[in-house]
């Protein structure tokens, strides 16, 4: 079994830990991201969510659109999660929101027709013009 891998949100009402490895670690740039975030682009850590649970507190779920459900602490708003209905074997946990963050660096970019045009794609990693789903 892999370390546990722990987070959660600002202000600690929401805690979770995972113990398996992740399956992916992307940096989005679609549209959806950016205002579910407030942020030009958000990383992501994919893990099965057999292998995923909250430790402490709940989140609050909402629908972003169509099929896809987004969670966040209702005291202090840190997106925590993305999951796509039609998938439930894997949770998209936000890396900031990781202990160990710096453990986890994006290996590729995705949604980059989204982009920001004053953001930087960087050389180091794959970049996909929409998901890389497939690819």
């Amino acid at each position: 079994m892999a370390n546990p891998i722990d987070g959660g949100c600002l202000c600690g009402a929401v805690r979770y830990r995972a113990t398996g490895e992740p399956r992916a670690r992307s940096l989005c740039h679609c549209r959806s991201c950016r205002k579910a975030s407030g942020a030009p682009t958000v990383a992501w850590v994919v893990l099965r969510t057999r292998d995923f649970s909250f430790t402490r507190g709940q989140p609050v779920a909402f629908e972003s659109s169509p099929g896809i459900e987004r969670t966040f602490c209702g005291q202090c708003g840190t997106p925590l999660t993305y999951q796509r209905r039609n998938d439930s074997s894997t949770i998209d946990v936000t890396t900031a929101t990781l202990e160990a963050p710096d453990d986890y660096a994006p290996t590729k970019e995705i949604w980059i027709e989204h982009k920001i045009a004053w953001e930087t794609l960087s050389p180091e990693t794959k970049h996909y013009p929409r998901s890389s789903v497939g690819a």
